[in-house]
């Protein structure tokens, strides 16, 4: 059996090429990627968006040439008769209008109901080249029925066909003994986020040295990051990379800090630290969060999107923070995302008193991760599943 996908990026690495041994992969082309980079070009030259990006990379259309068996695709629909499957973590159609309604305090797509685009991808993933629509997370296939419901013609049979399946995700311990490090002296917190805002890194920093000088707690920080601002969750500027840049290097005594590193020397770094940070404010499924448990971290996240999925308070450390029904912070205005910073301060705070106070819970917590990962993402049972679904598609 062969299958096609479109790009080779982080998602589709992740959670399909290569993931089934016994089927072949083959990366195909189509009209939409060809037409991407002179689209783009288009826009920089007219200086404004001409072209959505986002309706070239979530849409594929091959007229049927590449010679595949089954095409599988990420966040995205194909328009042809070539039998597919797609895989999602948000919801499909992925345009931009789309993406913006889960947002808010009354999130809903009420509004669309009547946006032919959206028709046109639905009546594809409804069609009999759609074999299979897979979410990565509950709370993905949740929003995917939400914005079904103004779309009563095509709901049913979407929903018919679409499934949950979680990432795989491979041990990097089998235990915490594995790890070799010591619970006497300092504890050691890793943070790794490219948009360092957004994943709730300056309220890491900050209140992990308040905590250091108030209670004298011995604390190392592993901080991985190119402090990326953003504009999307936690409304930062320059000017605030700027002053985190500043706090980084007065606190390299207690601060270890990469701007990047490849990924396995990431994990190398998991494998000898003892709690891993994910208190973000916005994020669709948090991988890293899969790997920090991998080596034998238990986590402190927030309580959005997937996180309470893959996270608990038996193995981690969940964060609640305001969120919608649909599972996404309010952050909306200032005064909202003042909310979800203090409750991410107390989170944290809270948390690190609990482990000075008995250590042996990292010990407790990190086991029951481990035994998370194996039992939800065991990169074996993830290619029965998967391989499953392909054979029923072809």
């Amino acid at each position: 059996m062969l299958i096609g996908y479109k790009y080779t990026g982080y998602q589709e690495q992740r959670n399909i090429i290569g993931k089934i041994d016994a089927v072949e992969y083959a990366q195909v082309s189509d009209f939409f990627q060809i037409i991407t980079n002179p689209s783009l070009s288009l826009n920089q030259k007219a200086h404004r968006e001409i072209i959505t990006r986002l309706h070239l990379i979530t849409r594929f259309y091959d007229f049927n040439l590449n010679r595949v068996d089954l095409i599988h695709l990420y966040n995205a629909i194909s328009y042809g008769r070539t039998p597919w499957v797609t895989t999602f973590e948000t919801c499909l159609p992925r345009f931009k209008n789309t993406l913006n309604c889960h947002h808010g305090n009354k999130p809903g797509y009420t509004a669309l109901k009547n946006d032919r685009k959206i028709k046109k991808a639905l009546q594809h993933l409804s069609g009999t080249a759609c074999k299979k629509i897979i979410a990565i997370s509950e709370c993905a296939a949740n929003i995917q029925r939400e914005l079904l419901r103004e779309f009563p013609d095509y709901a049913a049979n979407i929903e018919n066909k679409m499934v949950v399946l979680q990432p795989p995700q491979p041990l990097l311990v089998s235990r915490f003994s594995d790890k070799s490090i010591s619970l006497e002296g300092k504890i050691k917190f890793i943070f790794v986020g490219i948009s360092f805002f957004q994943k709730g890194g300056i309220e890491v920093v900050e209140t992990l040295k308040q905590l250091k000088e108030q209670y004298g707690y011995k604390i190392e920080l592993i901080l991985i990051s190119a402090l990326k601002f953003d504009n999307y969750a936690t409304k930062k500027s320059p000017e605030d990379v700027a002053k985190a840049e500043c706090f980084i290097k007065q606190n390299l005594d207690w601060i270890t800090y990469y701007p990047s590193l490849p990924n396995h020397e990431v994990l190398e770094l998991m494998k000898k630290a003892h709690v891993g940070l994910l208190p973000t404010y916005a994020d669709t499924y948090g991988y890293v969060v899969l790997e920090f448990q991998a080596a034998g971290c238990p986590v402190i996240t927030t309580n959005i999107r997937a996180l309470p999925e893959i996270n608990d308070n038996s193995k981690g450390w969940i964060i609640p923070v305001p969120k919608n029904r649909l599972g996404e912070a309010i952050y909306t205005t200032e005064g909202d995302r003042l909310k979800i910073s203090s409750a991410i301060r107390n989170g944290i705070e809270q948390a690190v008193h609990q482990i000075f106070a008995d250590k042996s819970l990292l010990i407790a917590k990190a086991e029951k991760a481990i035994t998370g990962i194996k039992e939800s993402h065991h990169p074996l049972i993830f290619a029965e599943k998967m391989h499953k679904i392909y054979l029923s598609a072809v």
